[in-house]
């Protein structure tokens, strides 16, 4: 496996950053804010991460260079740090979770997208959309042409989305999420 290349440092406005294990405190913090959003919004999607479990394994992730950071503004100096408006995981080999979705075959061509996450000081302002065009066009991976991805069937603005940004709908999990892909190459 080659490995994930960032092509761009920069989507939207915001600065892309490979995040190293060191600093998945930080992004954790965010995921778990976004977390208690959700679930005082009524919705139980990342409502593992309240309690500690990180089905997508972010610090693994970032060991292996698939999570990047977006920071909001341009790049800064060595002493500044950009408030963090979002991460994106983009697994080479599926998980375990991506196994239970799409089967056990087929999956050399597909890098999977995992948390896909804007912090809510940012929410509104078309971050996810640029994070999600950095994942198809920022970013290449040897031998991965396309991108699959899942999300939680209720969510409709969620699901909306992905339809809108050109993902197909190719169907829905047995334990209700939709399951969407997209060719990038």
């Amino acid at each position: 496996m080659s490995g994930i290349t960032m092509m761009r440092a920069e989507a939207g406005g915001l600065t892309v950053e490979r995040l190293r294990p060191e600093g998945t405190a930080e992004a954790m913090d965010m995921l778990r804010g976004i977390a208690g959003w959700l679930e005082s919004s009524g919705s139980l999607q990342w409502n593992g991460l309240l309690r500690g479990e990180d089905s997508h394994g972010l610090e693994e992730a970032a060991a292996r260079g698939e999570a990047f950071l977006f920071r909001a503004g341009s790049i800064a100096s060595a002493e500044e740090r950009l408030p963090l408006a979002g991460m994106v995981i983009l697994l080479q080999q599926p998980g375990e979770w991506d196994k239970e979705l799409w089967g056990e075959q087929g999956h050399e061509p597909y890098l999977y997208l995992h948390r896909l996450a804007v912090n809510r000081d940012y929410a509104g302002q078309g971050i996810g959309g640029a994070i999600l065009s950095w994942a198809e066009t920022g970013a290449a991976c040897e031998g991965k042409s396309a991108i699959r991805l899942d999300c939680i069937g209720s969510n409709d603005k969620l699901n909306a989305f992905y339809s809108r940004s050109g993902y197909t709908f190719m169907g829905r999990s047995d334990n209700g999420f939709c399951l969407y892909e997209k060719e990038i190459r």
